[in-house]
């Protein structure tokens, strides 16, 4: 292997251009050596953020280069698990794009490859890294709230119209729609916080005119360990809800606002700057009693750890930022709530060890 570890990504849409290469380029260890898209305007994008990086026809020309140590798939979902077995059967570790496949079947068979030819393979599951969540999780462990009782994360957004893309086509190879795209992030949030799930209710609606995917849903967990975590994300949100509100038997924590790594990735900014991951006080969340709340500064976000954890794992046999398995995990919790919203019952998980 290179000083460097080469990595070729798949795709340079919002995935690609904003998320994934700043934080390959960011990213010491890394080089981002190739981008695959076909569209000339993405190729001009690409000559102006990555001055450099070569840009190829397709992921075959990648594969037959011989020239990478890492393959990231941001790609269409419905391109997901063929483009990351290609990649593996390749002898390459994979970064995968969330959803990590359009089912935990599928999903299971790319995890059992990768084990099978001794390669890390890993979901990018930016939103752990968030400022908010990270919070959340350092209140959680250090006991500032008791005993949790119920997590409650809410994740809006005010898109009346229904635009044009991948992201709205129905079909079940697609896995387009809210709960697939912003759902995986919160099941993912909960999942890891509070551990296995042995019961799911979801209501999953379609709400725009014309639209033909969901973009609607709310979702409620009953996690093994007791904690009841309640989700919400729609596209109708003129006014949003608090992001996060945790209540324990102790305190609660309340938390509005989005953290602001995306839109700093969108405007240039990069891990590093001086300000990276930083929310401004008036944007902190308060802990307490109702008549006894404080602030409480929010953790710097840090979108970065996820690369560091990758070249980790390929050079040092470290563990891979996010495990296929909790992705297989997050996976059956969707299908689960698909399944109790057209039935209109809880439906009961297997939580056998």
């Amino acid at each position: 292997m290179h000083s460097e570890i080469r990595v070729g990504l798949l795709g340079y849409g919002i995935a690609g251009a904003v998320f994934h290469a700043p934080l390959i380029a960011a990213t010491p260890g890394l080089a981002l050596t190739s981008v695959v898209t076909s569209d000339p305007a993405k190729r001009e994008r690409l000559r102006r953020d990555h001055p450099g990086t070569a840009a190829l026809d397709s992921a075959g020309q990648l594969f037959a280069a011989g020239e990478h140590d890492l393959v990231v798939v941001a790609t269409p979902n419905r391109t997901h698990v063929e483009l990351a077995t290609a990649a593996l059967e390749h002898g390459l570790p994979v970064v995968v794009d969330k959803p990590f496949a359009p089912s935990s079947a599928r999903a299971r068979e790319l995890a059992a490859l990768a084990q099978a030819r001794g390669l890390p393979l890993s979901v990018f599951q930016n939103r752990r890294w968030d400022g908010d969540f990270r919070t959340v999780r350092k209140l959680v462990e250090g006991g500032d709230l008791g005993r949790v009782l119920r997590f409650e994360s809410r994740f809006d957004r005010w898109v009346p119209t229904p635009k044009q893309g991948w992201r709205e086509r129905a079909g079940a190879e697609e896995a387009g729609g809210v709960l697939f795209d912003l759902g995986a992030h919160l099941v993912d949030q909960a999942l890891d916080l509070f551990g296995p799930v042995r019961s799911v209710y979801a209501e999953v609606s379609r709400l725009r005119p014309g639209v033909q995917v969901d973009d609607d849903f709310f979702v409620a967990l009953h996690h093994v360990s007791g904690v009841r975590s309640h989700l919400w994300s729609s596209s109708l949100a003129a006014q949003r809800g608090a992001r996060f509100r945790v209540l324990g038997d102790q305190a609660a924590y309340v938390k509005h606002g989005l953290d602001g790594q995306e839109a700093a990735l969108k405007n240039g900014v990069r891990p590093g700057a001086p300000d990276w991951g930083q929310e401004p006080e008036d944007r902190w969340g308060t802990l307490g009693v109702e008549g006894s709340t404080r602030q409480v500064e929010t953790e710097r976000g840090a979108y970065e750890t996820f690369y560091r954890g990758m070249v980790a794992a390929i050079r040092d046999g470290a563990p891979v930022p996010v495990a296929p398995a909790e992705a297989v995990a997050a996976l059956e919790i969707i299908e689960a709530a698909r399944l109790s919203a057209d039935c209109g019952r809880v439906v009961e998980l297997d939580v056998t060890p």
